[in-house]
């Protein structure tokens, strides 16, 4: 997608607190172009800053779909208060909407971790059942690696959705030709119709993207190869 392609969240951080752009400072995933998107913060104030795909049928999206994109949580000043995330089936056009987010966990060391709830608040340091931690991998993820993740929403006509992650070796597949895998710990997540699982009704429809949440100064997370897609 295109620069052009995307909208920038109401409600977030001000540039003044975090910058944001795209760069070919940072070293790009592989199978990744010259450049990357990425987010520094500049101060200590807390919040998020995020864009979505304001394409035709996708803003929102009428029922489910899959985000998919490389991130990376980058070296930073220190290995907490900051998080890079994607998310889908975020109601409204502002962060402090609520959506699935999939992406690396505020914590040290950092895991994948899929999470339902308010986007200005990423993706906290929580085991899985707590913080609206839906599922998190067993396996940590090291500071300034690239991680391609995957995050299918699916509605099915019950009205359950069901979220399924999957992660493609970088190692070894370029972000262009992923081959797709589960993740250890993160089985499918059923969220119900009836909000027994997650204590809230599901969400149904939505706009998805990628985003940045960060509460200290010096903190980065960077993206590449964006790919959102719709349920028919």
């Amino acid at each position: 997608m295109a620069q052009a392609d995307w909208t920038e969240l109401g409600g977030g951080l001000s540039s003044g607190s975090v910058s944001r752009g795209i760069t070919g400072g940072i070293t790009a995933p592989n199978g990744g172009g010259t450049f990357i998107f990425g987010f520094n913060s500049l101060d200590v104030l807390a919040g998020a800053v995020g864009f979505f795909t304001n394409q035709t049928n996708f803003a929102p999206m009428a029922k489910g779909g899959s985000v998919r994109g490389c991130v990376q949580r980058g070296v930073s000043a220190g290995r907490t208060n900051f998080t890079p995330f994607l998310f889908i089936g975020l109601g409204g056009t502002d962060v402090s909407g609520n959506c699935y987010m999939l992406g690396l966990q505020d914590a040290n060391p950092s895991r994948i971790a899929l999470r339902k709830g308010q986007l200005s608040g990423g993706i906290p340091d929580g085991a899985t059942g707590t913080l609206g931690i839906l599922r998190r991998s067993t396996a940590s993820v090291a500071e300034g690696a690239w991680t391609h993740l995957r995050l299918d929403m699916v509605v099915n006509v019950s009205g359950d959705v069901v979220l399924n992650v999957y992660q493609n070796d970088l190692t070894a597949n370029s972000c262009l030709s992923p081959v797709w895998a589960a993740v250890a710990g993160m089985d499918s997540f059923v969220d119900d119709a009836l909000g027994i699982n997650t204590g809230s009704p599901p969400y149904t429809s939505g706009r998805a993207g990628f985003a940045f949440a960060s509460k200290d100064v010096s903190r980065r997370g960077f993206f590449d190869t964006i790919e959102v897609l719709r349920q028919l």
